[in-house]
């Protein structure tokens, strides 16, 4: 096995971008186009809208609770492994959503293909500290967030149109040739060094059951708050055990010891705060714009094009400036633009022309874009390389439960709120974004440097 210790020599780095590109496309995709087809399933199908809904919970779910397993077990077996069979099971399992004949039938089968996702998730970040140069970093990470940001854009009105010329099943058939290709490119990645340590299915178990349980809580407190309450405690007993054990472990599958690096625990609980304003942001912000702004869905899809695009032009800029300027200042002023642009969105009048509200949506963009790439460079940047998979999957799990968290806190905000539910959840965001310029004034102080290069 040929180990490069700074990157990958050209031109293979580049086809490694192709291949690692193509399968963040996928998942960023299959993430933003299924929700258009929640309708369409809902009347092939013959379930109620509430009950669809499971769709996309099931998929969260897996994805949030299979990403750590997932990394450990690749750090063991290898990346290219690990990538192969998790675009394998996300193909089966596409597959199988499409043609599923009943609801159960189709859960099962985005259960299975939230497995292949949290397979792929767990090695992105691995796959950009091993393939890019550490001078290059930022730009790998720039570069993964502009097709996060282009596909946030794209999936929904790609989804649209399938299902337009056909149904919804083809929306899940056509990542099959994809899938393909990801398989014949495996061998244009990085070899990366493996660990010989026994894998610790105890720490697996007790994983899956604090992520899991803690995301189903926190989407019941509203509806269920007694089931709730018990889920969250027996998600805390679980986590305490985990983490009690991670405590004494080398490197454990929880990775305790990557938190106990200081950027990356600082850049850890910055990305958590900044994923719960954002996608707090999301749930909110349509409401509030059709039902209290009175605009079409058309015009609300323009807008929240906005913040995408706000966000996939950010990204190589910040990606430019991260390995220049010190993390903590980036991040200030993203997480600041953040709040920014959501406060001025609170603040227009509500007889306001949709147009206006285009400059505080891109504004908002710019935010997350100028805050997430050097976020995550400096979450990879700081971990050994041997534990660069931990620190993907970290990193992709922060993520996962921070939109978690963030839909949890816009549906209680709106239990709350009465008929100002999307203000007060839009608030709720606004308090994320500067609980994330908190951190980050922290960490500005803090005397750790905030890049270990």
């Amino acid at each position: 096995m040929t180990e490069f210790k700074d990157g990958l020599p050209m031109p293979r780095r580049l086809w490694a971008m192709v291949v690692l590109m193509a399968g963040l496309a996928l998942v960023s995709w299959d993430m933003a186009a299924a929700n258009v087809a929640l309708p369409d399933i809902a009347t092939d199908l013959n379930v109620s809208p509430g009950l669809v809904v499971w769709v996309m919970i099931a998929y969260t779910v897996t994805v949030l609770v299979g990403i750590l397993p997932s990394s450990a077990v690749a750090e063991r077996i290898g990346f290219r492994q690990m990538y192969g069979l998790g675009s394998t099971i996300f193909m089966l399992g596409a597959l199988a959503c499409a043609f599923s004949t009943s609801f159960s039938m189709l859960l099962i089968a985005r259960v299975v293909q939230g497995i292949g996702s949290a397979m792929l998730m767990s090695l992105f970040g691995g796959l950009v500290r091993n393939i890019y140069p550490m001078r290059q970093l930022g730009l790998g990470v720039s570069l993964s967030s502009l097709v996060v940001g282009i596909l946030a854009v794209l999936g929904p009105a790609i989804g649209a149109f399938i299902i337009e010329l056909s149904s919804w099943r083809w929306t899940f058939v056509v990542y099959t040739p994809v899938c393909v290709a990801l398989l014949f490119g495996l061998r244009a990645l990085p070899d990366v060094p493996r660990t010989s340590k026994r894998f610790d299915w105890l720490s697996c178990g007790l994983s899956m059951i604090t992520f899991g349980l803690f995301v189903v809580g926190l989407d019941m407190l509203v509806s269920n708050l007694v089931w709730a309450l018990g889920f969250l405690g027996v998600s805390c007993i679980a986590g305490w055990w985990l983490f009690r054990r991670a405590g004494r472990q080398e490197a454990p599958l929880v990775p305790l010891d990557l938190l106990r690096i200081q950027p990356i625990a600082f850049a850890v609980s910055a990305s958590l705060a900044s994923f719960a304003s954002q996608m707090s942001a999301m749930v909110a912000l349509p409401f509030y714009l059709i039902h209290m702004l009175d605009y079409s869905y058309g015009q609300v899809g323009v807008l929240l094009a906005a913040w995408s695009v706000g966000v996939a032009s950010m990204a190589p800029i910040a990606g430019w400036m991260s390995d220049r300027y010190r993390v903590a200042i980036l991040c200030i002023i993203g997480a600041g633009l953040t709040g920014a642009g959501l406060i001025w969105t609170v603040l227009m009048p509500l007889d306001s022309a949709h147009y206006s509200m285009l400059a505080p949506m891109v504004l908002s963009g710019i935010g997350v874009g100028f805050f997430q790439t050097p976020n995550n460079r400096a979450m990879l940047a700081g971990a050994p390389r041997r534990r660069s998979g931990a620190a993907g999957g970290l990193q992709a799990t922060t993520r996962v439960l921070g939109q978690s968290v963030g839909t949890a806190l816009a549906a209680i905000a709106f239990q709350l709120g009465g008929d100002n539910g999307p203000v007060v959840s839009i608030s709720v965001s606004i308090v994320c974004a500067l609980l994330a310029v908190i951190i980050n004034v922290v960490r500005h102080f803090n005397p750790t440097p905030d890049l270990q290069l």
